[in-house]
Parts: structure tokens; sequence; C-alpha cells
């Protein structure tokens, strides 16, 4: 039996390439990256990461390495369950959710990935397997882009292979979200999948009354059209906005999405795999919405996900998020037609350039 014997935490500033914008953060210039680096008496090492948006790294790798670390010393690592149990109860009266299921979760994507590399089978295999092509759609961040600018995006990301696309909606003026989905159908033609993301922005009521102008435009989806704690208010939104809609990138507890799906709240359960509890927490939501018949999207780490929804036989789009890791990358996801193809490489299968990456001081 190896037992975990090292657990490294380190925080980094990931800066972007451009300026990102959407209804509720405001101006994203870069974020903050923890990384958990896991090694066994055997010499093995698995690596997990987590993010944040503009705040909060420092809090959830205090968490890790404060906290977590004591979870998981001297305990086998290949008993990933109850070493989540052990995180989840650790730190259950300081969280349950939020930075908590945050810090858990890079944790518990780094024993995964210790584990595939031990066995030498990527996880997607050691999942189950289902399909290795995912279909993957580019996730726009432009709310404030200009009117041409959006448009030269869309260009930019079929060029790069995307086949469906999400922009973002929330602008202070409705008809000016109409006015650019009108303008982003007429440009992508009929047929082209193309989802909206209002990230929270709207209160029940403003929802209803963009839904209804979105009609003719035929969307995927909608995507947060408003808060995640107001699960009333999302199930009239599903009862009454004659639109698919997607959530879950704000729930970070399993028990969240059970009452959101319950509840009719959503119809597409999104989560995050480094928000929900690693691949634990990801999979047993991917199971409550195939107990209940619902398709499976995604949040954020796509370079991680993938390996969630190549074993998912009711996935559908993946998102590919504008917070990639692209330049830390060995070998970053590729977009051939629409689809992205899960690695074969042992565990996730993601080899980050630590040395090029811009450290943090946690305290």
């Amino acid at each position: 039996m190896a037992v975990i014997e090292r657990v490294r935490t380190d925080l980094y500033r990931v800066p972007l390439a451009n300026h990102l914008t959407d209804s509720t953060h405001g101006v994203m210039m870069d974020f903050e990256l923890i990384t958990v680096r896991i090694e066994d008496s055997d010499g093995a090492t698995g690596v997990g990461y987590t993010y944040t948006v503009n705040h909060g790294g420092a809090a959830v790798a205090t968490m890790i390495e404060k906290d977590l670390s004591t979870c998981l010393i001297g305990k086998d690592a290949d008993q990933i369950e109850r070493l989540w149990q052990d995180m989840w109860w650790c730190l259950h009266y300081a969280g349950r959710g939020g930075h908590q299921t945050s810090a858990i979760s890079a944790v518990d994507i780094a024993l995964w990935d210790l584990i595939g590399v031990k066995t030498r089978m990527p996880l997607w295999k050691l999942f189950g397997g289902y399909d290795p092509r995912v279909p993957v759609y580019a996730g726009g961040i432009d709310l404030e882009f200009p009117l041409a600018r959006l448009l030269e995006q869309a260009d930019e990301f079929l060029a790069q292979g995307f086949r469906a696309i999400k922009m973002k909606v929330g602008r202070a003026d409705l008809r000016e979200d109409v006015a650019r989905v009108a303008a982003m159908r007429e440009h992508l033609g009929e047929g082209f999948p193309l989802m909206v993301d209002a990230n929270m922005k709207w209160n029940v009521d403003e929802a209803l009354r963009a839904s209804r102008a979105f009609l003719p435009f035929d969307l995927t989806w909608i995507e947060e059209p408003t808060i995640p704690d107001d699960v009333v208010g999302n199930a009239r939104i599903v009862a009454h906005g004659q639109h698919a809609i997607a959530a879950g990138e704000n729930l970070h507890t399993i028990y969240d999405f059970a009452q959101a799906i319950e509840r009719s709240a959503l119809t597409l359960p999104e989560p995050d795999v480094s928000n929900i509890g690693g691949y634990t927490g990801f999979r047993k939501v991917a199971a409550l919405a195939e107990a209940h018949n619902l398709s499976l999207t995604s949040h954020g780490v796509h370079d991680l996900t993938i390996h969630s929804l190549a074993a998912a036989p009711h996935r559908t789009f993946m998102e590919a998020h504008g917070f990639g890791l692209d330049e830390f990358i060995a070998q970053p996801m590729q977009i051939t037609d629409g689809y992205a193809t899960a690695p074969d490489r042992p565990g996730h299968g993601v080899e980050l350039d630590f040395t090029g990456l811009t450290a943090l001081d946690a305290a």
C-alpha cells in the first residue's frame, strides 16, 4: 500500500491575453491558479488545480496547505472516496461549499491523477469510458466587445475548429443584447449552435423578458439567467422562459444540484470539476443528471473536464473556457471540426510548466 507522503500547494497569478468582461465579475485581466502536487511513498506524483476569478485564491491555497494536508499525510492514496469524506468533514463547519469545495477539488483531481499515473491509464477510461471525442463550444467572455470585435472573435473561433459558440449578455439595455444576439445569429447562420450567458445578471422577471426577446434566434440555451440561490425563481424561468437553461458553475455541492434538479430549476446541469469537489463530485452530479434524463454540460478547466465528459453517455457540449492554460501546458487541448479528444496519456495528461508561472504569496 502506497501512502501519501507530501502535499505541495502553490498559488499563481495567470495573466489573460485580452481583458475580458461579463455582467457580474467586471473586467478580468488575470486569474489565480491554485495547484496541488501529491507524492506517495512509491515516489509517484499526481497534480491537481483549481482557480479563482479576481480574488480568493490565497484562501483556497491556505485551506489546502494548513488544513487538508493533515487529512492526507500517511493515508492510503487509493482510497479517494474515504479521503474525500475526511476532507469534507474537516472543513464542513468552516465552509460547506465555496472555498471548501474548490480546495477539495484540487486535491481530488491530484489523487485521481495519481491513480491514473500509477495504473498507466487515462482517467476517461478509468471512469468507464464512453467516447473520447467530445463536442465542444467556445466560451466567449465578451460582454463589452464592440460588435465588430464580437463578430471577429466568432470568426477566430471558427478558424480554431469550433462549431458552437457562447456569447455574453446582460448589458444595461436589453435592446443592446437583442441586437448583438441578432447580429451573431445572422453572422453564424441558421442552425449553428449559439448559446448566451447572463452570468446571473437578471432578476426573474427580467430573465423572462429577455428570454421572450431571444426567441427568434434559436438559442441552444440561456446560461445562468439569475442567481443560483433563487431556486424557485429559476424554476419559473425554466417553466415559462421557453428556452433550455444551463446552470451550475456556482453550485458547489451535490446537494445544491440535487435540489435544483428535483425542483426543475435547470435543464442542463453544468458542474465545474474545479469547484464541485473534483472528479468525485463531478461524477456524482453526472449520475444525478443521467438519473433525471438530463443532458450534461460543463464549466471551466476544459483540459481536466474532458475526461469526465468522455465517460458520460448523456453529455452535450463541453465548454472551452476563456481562462485557458495553453501557454503553460505541454500538450493543450486541440479542436477539430467541433470536437476535442480526451488524451490517452496516463492520468489527466495535463503537464504544467510550473517554471513559467508567476508565483504569489498565499500569506
